[in-house]
């Protein structure tokens, strides 16, 4: 398909006259964004203690029913709020003085446990990892730990340890994961914004199952400390936020480097970027999932989605056509350092027993490939960057699905045989994971809804380093299509057991 690109060009802004954000003005109850609470704050029209306070009461009235968080710190967050109000009237300002935010459930916050999605005591960290002291740097208040699904390997968000994490559109249906917890909590209302991690669309496949916008930077833009880099060095912390300005401001707050990193991009400015004219881009549009010898047939409603938006970044001027990547055998380098991953992980539980067992078997599997197979693997890398990154000689940008289905239903994936989950878990998400090999940049931004009113997502990606380009870009497209300002009913689909009141 060619998507016709003469229709007028319409755009947020340019070089000369750069996107302004609108004034804080009333604040918009439930749905304001980071941005927007920061202003407030330093504005003084509203107080950090009212914020956090409002947050906490809704993170509390939506846990039998979304049940996003694995942990609350509503005495911490509380204390903390009072001490940003003290600082904001002695007129200090930093990014986030004051604002509720929230981290997934595999970032250690001091005084808390790190669980991972897992079942069994685990001892409270001494030490805010280096992405959470960052946060805390900027003013924002961390009112508590998202739910994950178990060591981060699926795209759903259940689990015998905390229960099902529902979506916020349709209770009936999971928000995605692994950073299901973080993208609910967003899509839900409860934060403004959220961080989660991707180890192969774990920020992505969420974002795009919750109509949000989720940014997998480039590795080592934000700090994986204590650890020098995260399973193997394919997964990177990154946020979510309804609102490309929103997820730029936090991905800026919480970039940087630790002394032990392995991994250390040069600096960008994600807000600059965000309020700049992408410029005219030549665009891949790609319908072609790397190999993995599994059916991965893409859903008409999600294809429908993603010509749609080609049509409108055609219509925004940009040259927009069909052209494939040569992935290769790229899965080949993922699936040791996936697997040994999850056994490094799996050898910090305190009871290993209690651990599922698909990861159980994944476990083993990467201490079977965590020789020879994954140094191949790793060296592997850099092969893999020069063929797949040949296309970005022709192209700025590759555009494909996020996923290839809608959400799926709670409970479809989560009770299957490991090898049935892993070719579920493919069919549904095989356009995120080969990035995180790579370790280059990707933004999921919101393409629409099926036919079913389930949200659906694209993924705008880059080479090396190109998170400006895509963010400039994903705000064009948000001026264009507006979708933050559409938002989950207020009574979602019920669900035999679960009750949409109190959300």
């Amino acid at each position: 398909m060619s998507v016709d690109e003469s229709q007028e060009r319409r755009t947020g802004g340019s070089p000369d006259h750069p996107r302004r954000p609108a004034p804080a003005g009333q604040l918009d109850g439930q749905w304001e964004g980071l941005a927007e609470q920061a202003r407030a704050l330093a504005d003084g029209a509203v107080t950090a203690t009212a914020l956090v306070r409002r947050s906490l009461e809704r993170i509390a009235a939506t846990q039998d029913t979304v049940n996003a968080f694995r942990r609350v710190r509503a005495e911490a967050a509380l204390a903390e709020a009072a001490e940003a109000d003290r600082r904001l009237a002695a007129g200090e300002r930093t990014p986030l003085l004051g604002v509720p935010v929230a981290v997934k459930d595999d970032t250690d916050v001091a005084g808390e446990p790190t669980a991972f999605g897992c079942a069994g005591e685990f001892p409270v960290k001494q030490h805010d990892a280096e992405v959470v002291r960052r946060l805390r740097a900027a003013g924002a208040v961390i009112v508590g730990k998202t739910n994950a699904c178990e060591l981060g390997q699926w795209p759903f968000t259940e689990g015998p340890a905390f229960g099902d994490t529902r979506n916020p559109w349709n209770l009936a249906h999971t928000p995605g994961g692994s950073s299901g917890g973080s993208a609910a909590a967003v899509a839900a209302g409860l934060v403004p914004a959220a961080l989660g991690t991707d180890g192969a669309g774990s920020v992505r496949i969420p974002a795009a199952w919750s109509h949000l916008v989720g940014i997998k930077p480039q590795r080592g833009r934000i700090s994986t400390w204590p650890d020098a880099e995260a399973f193997q060095g394919i997964t990177g912390i990154g946020p979510l936020a309804r609102t490309v300005e929103d997820a730029a401001l936090l991905l800026d707050v919480a970039s940087g480097n630790h002394a032990g990193d392995l991994h250390r991009p040069p600096v960008i400015a994600a807000r600059e970027a965000a309020r700049r004219d992408p410029g005219r881009l030549r665009i891949a549009l790609s319908w072609k999932a790397a190999t993995t010898f599994t059916r991965k047939p893409l859903h008409p409603d999600v294809r429908a989605a993603v010509i749609a938006l080609a049509r409108t970044l055609a219509g925004l001027g940009h040259l927009v056509e069909e052209a494939e990547p040569d992935y290769g055998l790229v899965g080949l380098a993922f699936v040791p350092r996936a697997t040994a991953g999850v056994g490094e992980w799996a050898a910090r539980v305190p009871d290993p027993r209690l651990l599922d067992r698909r990861t159980q078997g994944a476990a083993r599997m990467g201490r079977l490939l965590g020789g020879p197979p994954l140094r191949r693997a790793r060296a592997a890398e850099q092969r893999q960057r020069r063929r797949i990154g040949a296309l970005f000689g022709r192209y700025d940008v590759l555009l494909t699905p996020t996923t290839a289905t809608p959400p799926p239903r709670i409970g479809a994936l989560a009770g299957l045989s490991g090898w049935g989950t892993d070719r579920a878990m493919i069919a549904a998400c095989p356009y995120a994971w080969p990035w995180n090999v790579l370790g280059w940049p990707g933004i999921s931004v919101p393409a629409g809804f099926s036919a079913d009113g389930l949200p659906l997502g694209a993924q705008l990606l880059g080479p090396a380093h190109g998170e400006p380009r895509l963010i400039s870009l994903a705000a064009q497209l948000q001026d264009a299509l507006q979708w933050h300002r559409r938002r989950p009913d207020g009574h979602p689909a019920p669900v035999e057991g679960v009750s949409p009141e109190g959300r």
